[in-house]
């Protein structure tokens, strides 16, 4: 399924208040890395900006009422997004804007598959902040250029984000789960060599393992690769 990483800016916190979405951006993912395919558009929301939300984002009214209105955009963008799985930080605040945007100009809402990044990242670093600078600090990721809140720049970040907390299972048989092309061994060992010694894991250890398998499973919502593997072995 295609990955589209998500996110909005708004002239405030409520959509059930009125507010309205002022930047939208979507990143379509490309395997283990982010490919070429975006939507980008900035929004007339037909209201004033609260300043609260100026101070997060930057963008004012003044900036956006020469923009194109959601109404304007939705068909593209409902193209875009079509059959994909959204990855989305605080999934919620993101679809709950977009399913009231579509409500205004009397369309259904949103009925892709979502990925909240928020709450895996809750799963998987619990009593730990979880905000995306926080995953771009703990992830090594460097974000020293988000003065201010931006949707391109966050989906940018947050495409690096969820590569790395999926890190070793996707990339484990490849994005698309498809076999690995098994090659022929081939082995040249001297008669005379002497044969390897094996060492076999004891019982703390083997239980150590599936533990671990467990937690990782856990937090991935039954996404473990290698709990796969071990059920085909």
């Amino acid at each position: 399924m295609r990955k589209i990483v998500l996110d909005t800016e708004t002239t405030g916190l409520d959509p059930k208040q009125g507010h309205r979405i002022i930047e939208l951006a979507a990143i379509e993912l490309e395997g283990r890395k982010v490919s070429l395919r975006r939507f980008h558009r900035y929004l007339n929301p037909e209201r004033e900006i609260e300043a609260g939300a100026v101070a997060v984002h930057g963008l004012t009214y003044e900036r956006l009422q020469n923009e194109a209105k959601f109404a304007d955009i939705a068909p593209s963008f409902l193209e875009f997004i079509q059959g994909a799985e959204l990855v989305i930080h605080n999934a919620p605040f993101d679809i709950g804007f977009l399913n009231s945007e579509l409500e205004l100009i009397g369309l259904p809402p949103l009925q892709n598959m979502v990925l909240d990044t928020l709450k895996v990242a809750r799963e998987m670093h619990p009593g730990k902040k979880n905000s995306l600078d926080a995953l771009c600090s703990r992830y090594a990721i460097d974000n020293a250029h988000r003065s201010l809140h931006g949707a391109l720049l966050d989906t940018e970040l947050l495409a690096e984000v969820y590569f790395a907390m999926t890190r070793g299972q996707e990339s484990l048989l490849g994005v698309d789960r498809s076999p690995m092309e098994r090659q022929p061994a081939v082995i040249n060992l001297a008669a005379s060599r002497p044969r390897l010694r094996v060492l076999m894991a004891n019982a703390d250890e083997l239980a150590g393992h599936a533990q671990q398998l467990a937690d990782i499973d856990k937090a991935s919502k039954g996404g473990c690769l290698w709990k796969e593997q071990e059920g085909a072995g």
